[in-house]
């Protein structure tokens, strides 16, 4: 009994973990990741041509289902985040304030919303959905440097990640794929909506969402040392990198639309 206690406090981090990391890009990173990223994968396409000739509802029942699963997973990590630190406030630095963390909001927005807003979050969740998937396990080199490769925060963190993505190629497979001209604005809004409410909240309890402050080990690094770490045009570079993604993913999407149209 004692050894699976002790197991269960090691996996939690209860106390810190003993184990030493892995660190980013170990094998044991890579292997983890690919078999989440792979489950994903054929998930997501053998859910999504199952129901490529389906009833909207019954292709929005699989978003109903990763909604409630991605927010169901991020409230039990705040929960034992809580529980493991002892700090009652642990919840101020695990708000859904990173770009992959809108998920949280706008894949819900997307499986229970109506209208131009449905219709938004769903492109909002096809464009930054599998972005966010792989940077959030590949590319989560702090996540992997921080705790052991199979621990709580990092098998929560990479299936939520996960789960985005999933959604995300769900929808193009599937063909619940809206991505019209006249809900740019609204997706641009969603976007811009978090950016401000990130860098808001970095400043007040000096903290990183949406790594508008630091690149703090992951790819915006790049952009960090580029700029030299300057406060106030690194945020607007990183600002500026989301704006050109999503703009570049709907120029891309209306030209190949248009050539199969032709």
């Amino acid at each position: 009994m004692g050894v699976l206690v002790n197991g269960i406090k090691e996996f939690f981090g209860f106390g810190g973990y003993n184990r030493t990391p892995e660190g980013a890009y170990s094998w044991q990173h890579i292997l983890f990741v690919s078999l989440m990223l792979a489950a994903m994968l054929v998930l997501s396409i053998w859910l999504g041509i199952s129901r490529r000739n389906k009833t909207d509802s019954q292709k929005n029942k699989v978003l109903i289902w990763a909604a409630i699963l991605i927010d169901s997973f991020e409230v039990f990590k705040i929960i034992m985040g809580c529980a493991v630190t002892g700090d009652p406030m642990h919840w101020l630095i695990q708000l859904p304030l990173f770009l992959c963390s809108i998920q949280l909001i706008t894949i819900p927005l997307a499986a229970f919303g109506r209208g131009r807003l449905k219709e938004a979050s769903l492109d909002f969740v096809l464009i930054f959905g599998i972005l966010g998937g792989v940077l959030g396990t590949v590319g989560a080199a702090q996540n992997y440097n921080a705790y052991p490769v199979l621990s709580f925060d990092n098998m929560v963190s990479a299936t939520t990640h996960c789960i985005s993505a999933f959604a995300s190629l769900y929808i193009a497979i599937s063909g619940m794929t809206s991505m019209k001209k006249k809900n740019m604005p609204i997706t641009f809004s969603i976007l811009g909506f978090f950016c401000v409410a990130a860098y808001a909240v970095n400043r007040i309890i000096d903290y990183n969402y949406m790594f508008l402050m630091a690149g703090d080990g992951t790819p915006y690094d790049i952009l960090y040392n580029l700029l030299g770490g300057h406060p106030v045009f690194y945020p607007i570079g990183v600002v500026l990198l989301f704006i050109v993604y999503i703009t570049a993913f709907y120029g891309i999407y209306f030209l190949c639309n248009k050539k199969k149209k032709t």
